[in-house]
């Protein structure tokens, strides 16, 4: 038998051999697109790069420096509480924090332990998602569908709040969603409100006039944001806001992304805060963050559904 080393397969041999050739190559060629796209729906590579930066050079003294942050107090039960919490805001003046409810719509105020200290019926407030404290004894709740603002006054006799008495504005923006208004936050020296649209798309407005503190003044309201600044954010959503007022920076959280974000005056990234198993000393993943408040120590509490109740503490030096 002759050996022809140099001579050439037959053209329907080429093409049995390069069958499997191909197939190979199609299935990274699919991979890589899938992995690709699960990189981008996950904001994976903007975090990434993040990451080596933040790495590369280390957050100022300006920073918060939320990678410092443990928890001491991790998926506590809320006795009393069901389901569908909310939100959170700290008030300076009471030293407790209130959240939300939406089905069974309600205003709770909890002791900075995670317990409920009272709850107050809300009326007429639709789908109320968010709540922040502006001043002593006055709150504003965010009612995501209808996308209303609605300024309230309690007292420590108040049993019941109905949204028809209130100062309230509408935003009317994306209107008709179930991804409205999910976060607020607010700025006392600069008498700014931030307000989160959860996505579709995902933004942060500043509300400057409402609510109104100042009955001398006419009543102007103005509203800004900056697509471009918060679709960098490298999270899929908004779940709530904290602001800082020691540092002017903005702490937004999301649930999706299982992730906290301090955001510096520009809307830069500064450092971040992992709600992942395993991070800041969790034993289990936070599995859906809601709410989040920081008080005048720093210490931050975060809310979960169905009812759970966290603490996160920067180590002692």
């Amino acid at each position: 038998m002759n050996w022809c080393w140099n001579c050439r397969a037959p053209a329907a041999s080429r093409a049995v051999f390069a069958k499997p050739q191909n197939r190979v190559l199609i299935v990274l060629f699919a991979t890589v697109v899938a992995l690709g796209a699960a990189g981008q729906h996950y904001r994976l590579f903007e975090r990434g790069w993040f990451n080596l930066q933040a790495w590369l050079h280390p957050a100022d003294g300006q920073s918060i420096a939320l990678d410092d942050y443990q928890v001491v107090v991790e998926a506590k039960v809320i006795e009393g509480l069901a389901a569908d919490v909310s939100a959170l805001t700290f008030d300076p003046v009471r030293k407790s924090l209130f959240t939300v409810t939406n089905k069974n719509a309600e205003l709770i105020e909890l002791s900075l332990d995670g317990r409920i200290l009272r709850r107050v019926k809300l009326i007429g407030f639709g789908d109320p998602e968010a709540v922040e404290f502006i001043s002593a004894d006055t709150y504003v709740i965010a009612d995501e569908y209808q996308q209303r603002l609605i300024k309230i006054h309690l007292k420590d006799e108040t049993t019941f709040l109905d949204a028809a008495d209130a100062e309230q504005m509408t935003l009317g923006v994306h209107m008709g969603t179930n991804k409205g208004f999910e976060g607020l936050a607010y700025d006392s020296v600069g008498k700014r409100l931030f307000v989160a649209k959860e996505r579709d798309p995902m933004l942060i407005y500043e509300v400057q006039g409402f609510p109104h503190y100042n009955p001398e003044k006419s009543y102007a309201v103005h509203v800004v944001n900056n697509p471009k600044r918060d679709a960098g954010l490298f999270v899929r959503d908004l779940s709530s806001l904290q602001y800082d007022e020691h540092s002017g920076h903005l702490l937004a959280l999301s649930d999706e992304s299982h992730l906290v974000l301090e955001l510096d005056i520009d809307g830069r990234p500064l450092s971040t805060m992992s709600l992942n198993e395993g991070r800041q000393g969790l034993q289990k993943t936070v599995p859906q963050a809601e709410g989040i408040a920081m008080d005048h120590s720093g210490t931050l509490y975060l809310v979960s559904e169905p009812n759970l109740f966290y603490i996160f503490k920067k180590p002692q030096p």
